[in-house]
């Protein structure tokens, strides 16, 4: 019987992992229509049923939810990065065919599927479930008290009779320090879709068994899906109606730049196709100065366009990280939908995103009153720590012999069962 469940409730990804009863881990894993995983895309879809309508949702998750939503266009509605809402007061729900779900609805409803793919791996008894978060939320004012409260309403309602949360940093660092062959002081960078974390640990081995000590944390909201929004805002944005104008009765106003920022976060874009806002939007057609763009602009948004998105800005991103240049291409945007990117640009773009991020870890450093010389490991997990930029962050600061990757998908999670089979949770509890 697998005594704790690592769970790590990714903005892009989510991994589920189980303690084997002592230092071993498994990830779970998942079949659905689309097959087998041990990672699931943080991703939601709903579709009517053909003869019972609202009454009787499809719904699936993850790559199961990518699949039926690329199959049904118009008929299908789909939500991801739902993890980005779960600090934020000012979600109080999103309608999905008339019906409000709130974030805890959104997280219940994901790990339920998450529940019927895992079908037998699913363990029948599991005396706690340790659960992730970051050290700082996503989101302009983000709520940690507001984001852990929705967190226990959707996990207590899946009955686990033990919930604790650990830093997803802290998580990796003791994933990590597994390999450690010496005593050491580890920096673990986290970087996810939503947010950068660090956390700063001394780990030693006491009696043969691994003892830590917390220096000190700290985190941004900006990772990833910021570097999509700053590619989105100069590739896409101008050619949907950025920096045009409109007609409102004797003046002539731009046409407002919040409709881009919503844009700009694709994940968000299922949400804001349900908003007030949109419908001002396309009232805006009539008196557009430009209205070609602007009907693109209601085209992609009605169309959800906005997995498709993605794919292409991701696929661009992924490419500059082993190119000087690559091509963004979104074929719905017509011949404006093929440009060469330079890298040079790319990084220009970010220079905001990145100062933060090295902001973060200035913090980190400073008020624990550490040096970088008295750092002797760098952990550098997640998607985002293979853009060269954010990696030069680091070497300018620390030796490369220092510096080691791995575990992208997979670290949190495993550190998390891991911590689950530990004698003292509380010691790591955030």
């Amino acid at each position: 019987m697998a005594r704790a469940l690592g769970l790590d409730f990714g903005t892009t990804n989510t991994v589920l992992a189980l303690s084997d009863g002592g230092a071993a881990t498994h990830s779970m894993s998942f079949t659905s229509s689309a097959g087998m995983a041990d990672t699931m895309r943080t991703a939601l879809s709903f579709m009517k049923d053909p003869v019972m309508g609202a009454q009787a949702l499809k719904v699936e998750a993850g790559q199961a939810a990518i699949r039926q939503f690329i199959d049904n266009p118009g008929d299908c509605r789909f939500l991801q990065s739902i993890k980005t809402f779960a600090a934020s007061a000012l979600f109080q729900g999103t309608l999905i065919f008339a019906r409000r779900h709130v974030f805890e609805d959104l997280m219940e409803i994901f790990l339920r599927r998450l529940k019927t793919y895992a079908d037998d791996n699913w363990p029948t008894e599991v005396s706690r479930v340790i659960a992730g978060r970051p050290v700082h939320f996503a989101g302009a004012n983000p709520d940690p008290k507001l984001a852990v409260e929705r967190y226990n309403v959707a996990l207590t309602r899946l009955g686990f009779p033990e919930i604790h949360y650990v830093y997803e940093p802290v998580a990796a660092a003791y994933y990590f320090a597994q390999t450690l062959k010496s005593d050491a002081t580890v920096l673990v960078a986290d970087f996810g879709g939503g947010t950068t974390d660090y956390s700063l640990i001394r780990f030693e081995r006491k009696a043969g068994k691994l003892a830590a000590t917390p220096i000190g944390h700290s985190g941004v909201g900006i990772a990833g899906d910021h570097f999509d929004a700053r590619m989105i805002d100069n590739l896409v944005a101008p050619e949907i109606g950025k920096g045009t104008f409109f007609k409102s009765f004797d003046k002539v106003l731009e046409v407002p730049s919040g409709y881009y920022a919503n844009f700009s976060r694709w994940n968000q874009l299922s949400i804001f196709k349900t908003t007030r806002e949109f419908n001002d939007l396309k009232s805006l057609v009539r008196s557009a100065l430009d209205p070609d763009k602007l009907e693109l602009f209601i085209d992609l948004v009605e169309h959800d366009e906005g997995y498709p998105l993605y794919q292409a800005i991701s696929a661009t991103k992924m490419a500059l990280s082993g190119a000087e240049e690559a091509e963004f291409h979104f074929p719905p945007l017509g011949r404006a939908g093929r440009k060469t990117v330079r890298r040079a640009d790319f990084e220009s773009w970010i220079a905001e995103d990145l100062a933060r991020i090295e902001g973060a870890l200035d913090e980190v450093l400073e008020k624990t009153g550490t040096k970088p010389a008295d750092i002797d490991k760098v952990f550098l997990t997640g998607g985002t720590s293979f853009v060269p930029a954010v990696r030069r962050i680091f070497t300018r600061r620390f030796d490369a012999d220092k510096i080691e990757s791995g575990g992208e998908l997979l670290s949190i999670a495993h550190g998390l069962a891991l911590i689950g089979e530990s004698d003292n949770v509380a010691q790591w509890a955030a």
